[in-house]
C-alpha cells in the first residue's frame, strides 16, 4: 500500500528531525499568536510563499534533470545518466515518498504542506476571535 501524501515525509524522516519541525511550528504559533492583527496577517503572508518539502524536491528533481541534459549535449552524452537516476528517484519518492534528498531537505528544516497548514490555521483562527 502506497502511503498518504500528507504522511510520506514525515514517515521517512529521523524522529529527532521531526520533532524539531514540530517543536518550531509551535514555537511559531506561540510567538505570532499574542501579536497584532497586522503581524500576524504578515507571518500568514510569509506562510503563504514557504517552500514545502514537495515543492524543493521538485526544483531539485528539475534542476539536476536539466542540468543533465545540458552537459549531454555540450560535453558528454554519458551526462544522461544523471537525468535517468533524478526521473529514477522522483518516481520513487511518489510512490514510497522516499528519496535521497527527503532526509536532507527536512534536516534543512523543510516542512510538509501541512506542517505549514497548521500554523496558518492557527493564525487565521485567531484574526477570526
Amino acid at each position: 500500500m502506497l502511503p498518504s501524501t500528507t504522511t510520506r515525509a514525515p514517515m521517512h524522516t529521523a524522529p529527532e528531525v521531526n520533532l524539531r519541525i514540530e517543536r518550531r511550528t509551535e514555537e511559531n504559533i506561540a510567538r505570532y499568536l499574542p501579536a497584532g492583527r497586522e503581524v500576524i496577517r504578515q507571518r500568514l503572508m510569509e506562510l503563504e510563499q514557504e517552500w514545502d518539502v514537495e515543492r524543493a524536491i521538485e526544483a531539485n528533481a528539475a534542476s539536476l534533470g536539466l542540468l543533465g541534459i545540458v552537459l549531454a549535449v555540450a560535453v558528454d552524452r554519458r551526462f544522461l545518466v544523471l537525468p535517468a537516476l533524478v526521473s529514477g528517484f522522483l518516481l520513487q519518492h511518489a510512490l514510497q515518498g522516499w528519496c535521497p534528498p527527503v532526509p536532507v531537505l527536512r534536516r534543512l528544516g523543510f516542512r510538509t504542506q501541512t506542517e505549514i497548514q497548521r500554523e496558518r490555521d492557527a493564525l487565521r483562527a485567531r484574526l477570526a476571535a
